[in-house]
Order: C-alpha cells, then structure tokens, then sequence
C-alpha cells in the first residue's frame, strides 16, 4: 500500500520513510505527551498557568485593530505564545497535551528527521508575541528537537498597547484595564511614549477619579469649563509626573522588582489617604510623597502594616535621648521637585486659652509670605479632658481666624502627650509654631520636667517658638557658634533673606576671654556664596544675655539658633543657652536642628 501524508507544503510519501525513523517519531511523541503531563500536574500545585492564549480572546480584550503583512522572516520560537486555534491541543511550551494528534506529529517529526527545514508557518504578531495561524504542529516539533527560531510570514496586529512573550492569562486582564483607561482618557495620543502600566487589577479607575477631581478644580480656579483633555494633559503633567521622577530619584523602584512607577503613584494615593485618616488633616503631594519614600526605605517588607503605629514610634521617648539628628529634615526637603517654598505646611499647636493664639496669629504672618497651609492641632492629656462643645469651640475659632486671614488650613484634635504628640505630627509638616507659655525653668529638675523642652529636643521640624507677641519676622539675629545645628540655622536664614527680604545679623559669642573665634568667616564664606549680605558682630560674655541684648539693641524682631548642642544629660544638669535665650527674650525664636 502506498501511503501519502500532506503535511504543511509537503507530499510525503511514507513508504520511502525507513520504520526505525518512524518508529523513533512515535517514541519522541509519547516523551513530550508525558512532559506535557507532567507540566499540566506541575501547573495546578504551583499555580502557574500551562495554557496556550486564545488569539481571539486576546485581540478582543486589547482592541487590537488594523493589520499588516511583513512577509517572510525567522521568529523565535520562545515568542509563540498562542494559537488561533489549536490552543487547547497544545500547552504553552507546544508540548502535545491530546493522543488524537499523535498520527500528524510524528508525521512532521519523521519529515523532519528525512528532509530538510520545515514550511514556513503563518503568525499573527502583537507586540512581541506570536500566535499561530497556520503550523501548530511544526511548531510543537521544532520545539522538541532544540530549534530557537522557524520561518513564519507574519502580519502584524495593532495594539495601543503592547504584550511580550512572557504574558499570563491574569497579566491579559490588566492589559485590557490598561487599553479601556487608555481608550477613556486618550494618554497615548496625547503624550506619545507614555508608559503607566499597573500590576494590581481593578486600580485604574482610581486614577480616573484623580484626573477627573483635578478637572474640576481646574474649572474653579481658571473659572471656566476645562474639557477632559485639557485636564488630562495638565494632571499629568502637573500631579502625576513630578510624583514620579520624585519616585524614580529616590531609586526605590530598584528595591520593588516586577512593579511599575504607577504603582507606586497609587500606593502613594492608598498611604496619603491613610495617614489623613489617621491625622485629620490633608497632608500635600509633597509631604506625602517624601513620607512614602523614606517608608519604603525603611520598611521594603510591608509598606502599609499599621502605618500610624509606624508613625507614633517617635513616642515614649526619654527627655534626655538625643533626639533626630541634625539636618535630616533639610535632607529630607533638599532637591524635591514638588516644593516652591520651605513651609509649605505649618503645625500650630492651639490650647484654646488667650495666650495660646499668639502662635496662630505668628503663623498668618508667615502664611501671608509663602503658600503655607496651617495644620491646627489641640491636644489633651486623657480622654475625660475632651468635651465636643469645648473641641468645637477651639477648631471655630482657629477656623474663623484663618479664614479671615485667607490662609488654607485644618483642624485636628489628639489625645497624649502635648509633646510627643506635636513631634509626631510635625514630620508630616516643614515648621512648628507654638506658644511659649512655660519655657524650662532655671533647675535641673525644671529642666527634666520641661515639656518644651522635650519638644525642642525630639521635633523633626524647626521650632518657632513665640511668647505673647507677634512679630513682622523683618528682622533676625542669627546666634551662630559653628555647630552642625547652628549651620541648619544659616542655612534658613539664608533663605529667609532671600525670600522674605528680611535683614540679618550673624552674632558670634565668645565665653572664654583666652580664646578667638573664625567662626564667623565660615558663616561668612557661606552668605557670600549665596550673595546674602549681613552685619557681622563678634562679642565675649555669657551666650544668652548677649543674644538678647544684640537682638534689642538692634531691634531684631526675632532670633535665630540652633538646638540644644551637647549631651543631654549634661544640658539638664548644668542648663543651656538655648533655655536661657527661651527663658528671657521677648522676641520669638527659632530654633533649628
């Protein structure tokens, strides 16, 4: 009997195949049957999909349109990927998964084994995946005896967005969230290359919510009908760009393998959300960005597990720990693209007595220089203290008055500490400005009960700590001795000069009378680089009693210094200039560390 198998292109005549080739083809199949087996078994205990991808499906799900052939050419056979179908004939690595197609297999593989090459394939091409249209069973062939590539005409498949080789079924569902954001908000077309993939399903919706809440207060403030692409283009390039290099700078992606920078722009979202929960305030894009990074930093296990406890472990602190080293708050501001001023954020901690809204009223001063938003926050020691008419009565008031002064801001109300709690919450803020009702007292033991000075020694933020006055902030003494929390303290003023306008004296006190200072050609040296002129006054005495007679004498309406300097317990037993100057100066104080 003479047998003939058609077989893609080829007329093969099975008589004139020797029966040990053929036989040795039957054989080659069973092993990849039982392969395929044991990958489908393997499969459904790892969890990882076996399955060829349904060219069908897949087209649908990516709105794939409009087709073009390129013709002939040599595709790598690790990039087929699916089938248009013979997809459940196959798994993903076109291993045999049927017996039925036993007889075609190793019919190919007998050609193969006596003739040369096998006819070219037909593909449809989608990005850099392959499915197959016409070859199957080549393919699954080439595969078994070790080939890389095999020849193919191709066509290719338009996609707005594109798929490689190692695409799952699950990755299909996000790719087809990705083209139906894309198809809404028209991102590709409008800023071409874009790139805002997601890993986690069901999250572009949310960044819809954000484009289209950015759209309606860009109608407010521009007082017109702003259409969607407009918004579009401006959230992008305004919000969600600078997010993002602010993400890619800080290289925490690095730490984050297999995640997306959208990704990160929406666990951003999920912890700015979190934190305004749990602090009962807005927190600003740059506040929240720069407190996301440094807690993927230091936590790149779980982001979000019990994000307050995270933020109150600045607690329960001993008044005579050491505190956040200096500058780390100017590390933590220097260089972010989404800052245009250094107190973009101000925490203003109100008691509701008189005295305590001179601090509030100092706040509006520096409101009014920069684009400040002012975080009330009154605190009580134990719930029995916390009354709703009193609260009410306080966050009225602290409303009223800022409002009145056309300053943004908000309101919150803490249970603890008063100083451990402002600490806390400083960190989310550039500045505290705080009534100085109980300066530490004279005594060591009113020292290691002070709990301003426990504020002084743990906040995060500058300190502007201001008695029953409230100061145009035109004016400053800077008391600088060259320490590294004296050179935090230049470094403000620098700005402040810049910025505000204001003028400034540089007094360096020299305690010993043996002993000359240059201190003050190093705070020198550094105004001048910036071109920030200054007086510059040397005097010898005791710290405290010259910088607040210079401040006077030259009508300073504020003081600015460093914070506490040597080691705490000696500063509680001996004192310190910094209490001093808190103690005696009429004028308020900053202090910075």
């Amino acid at each position: 009997m003479h047998l003939f198998e058609f077989v893609g292109e080829y007329n093969i005549d099975m008589d004139k195949i020797p029966s040990s080739d053929y036989s040795s083809a039957i054989n080659d199949f069973h092993k990849a049957r039982d392969r395929a087996l044991f990958k489908e078994i393997v499969g459904r205990i790892t969890g990882q999909s076996t399955e060829l991808l349904p060219y069908d499906e897949v087209r649908r799900r990516l709105k794939a349109v409009g087709t073009s052939q390129v013709g002939l050419r040599d595709i790598p056979l690790s990039a087929i990927i699916g089938s248009v179908g013979r997809y459940n004939d196959f798994t993903r690595d076109f291993l045999p998964k049927k017996d039925s197609i036993s007889s075609r297999w190793t019919s190919i593989k007998t050609a193969v084994s006596g003739l040369t090459g096998l006819p070219p394939i037909e593909v449809y091409q989608i990005g850099e995946a392959y499915f197959v249209k016409d070859g199957n069973h080549r393919v699954s062939v080439a595969r078994s005896i070790g080939a890389s590539h095999i020849s193919a005409y191709v066509t290719v498949v338009q996609s707005r967005v594109p798929i490689t080789p190692d695409i799952s079924a699950d990755d299909l569902i996000l790719k087809e969230e990705y083209v139906n954001f894309l198809e809404k908000t028209k991102l590709d077309i409008l800023i071409p290359e874009i790139d805002m993939e997601i890993t986690i399903p069901g999250q572009y919706p949310l960044i819809e919510e954000h484009i289209s809440v950015h759209r309606y207060f860009m109608g407010i403030d521009q007082k017109r009908e702003v259409s969607y692409e407009e918004a579009v283009v401006h959230w992008y390039n305004t919000i969600y760009l600078p997010i993002i290099q602010e993400i890619r700078k800080s290289g925490i992606l690095r730490r984050y393998p297999g995640r997306t920078a959208a990704d990160m722009y929406i666990w951003l979202a999920e912890h700015r959300a979190a934190l305004e929960r749990e602090l009962g305030w807005q927190i600003s894009t740059s506040t929240a960005t720069g407190h996301f990074i440094k807690q993927l930093k230091l936590n790149s296990q779980n982001i979000f597990r019990i994000i307050w406890q995270k933020i109150i472990n600045i607690t329960n602190r001993s008044i005579i720990s050491s505190g956040p080293p200096p500058g780390e708050w100017r590390k933590e501001i220097s260089g972010s693209l989404l800052r245009s001023g250094l107190f973009s954020e101000i925490l203003v901690p109100v008691s509701g007595m008189p005295e305590g809204w001179f601090a509030l009223d100092q706040a509006i001063v520096i409101g009014r220089k920069e684009a400040t938003l002012i975080h009330g926050l009154h605190v009580e020691l134990d719930e029995e203290n916390l009354t709703e008419e009193h609260t009410q009565n306080i966050k009225d008031e602290f409303t009223k008055r800022i409002s009145q002064a056309g300053i943004n801001g908000d309101f919150a109300v803490a249970v603890g500490s008063v100083a451990q709690s402002i600490s806390a919450r400083a960190q989310f803020t550039d500045l505290v400005v705080t009534t100085l009702a109980y300066p530490p007292g004279p005594q060591p033991i009113d020292r290691l009960e002070s709990g301003f000075r426990e504020l002084i020694q743990h906040c995060p933020r500058p300190v502007l700590a201001v008695p029953q006055v409230t100061s145009g902030l035109k004016k400053a003494l800077l008391a600088y001795d060259g320490s590294a929390k004296a050179d935090e303290a230049l470094y403000l003023a620098a700005y402040l000069v810049g910025m505000w306008k204001i003028n400034l004296i540089v007094l360096n006190v020299i305690e010993d009378d043996k002993k000359t200072s240059k201190v003050l050609y190093k705070a020198e040296d550094y105004l001048n680089k910036s071109s920030i002129k200054a007086t510059y006054i040397t005097q010898r005495g005791s710290v405290a009693k010259k910088v607040i007679k210079i401040a006077a004498d030259n009508q300073c309406d504020f003081i600015m210094m460093g914070g506490y300097g040597n080691n705490p317990v000696l500063e509680v037993v001996l004192g310190s200039a910094v209490d001093q100057v808190l103690r005696e100066a009429e004028i308020p104080i900053l202090i910075c560390r």
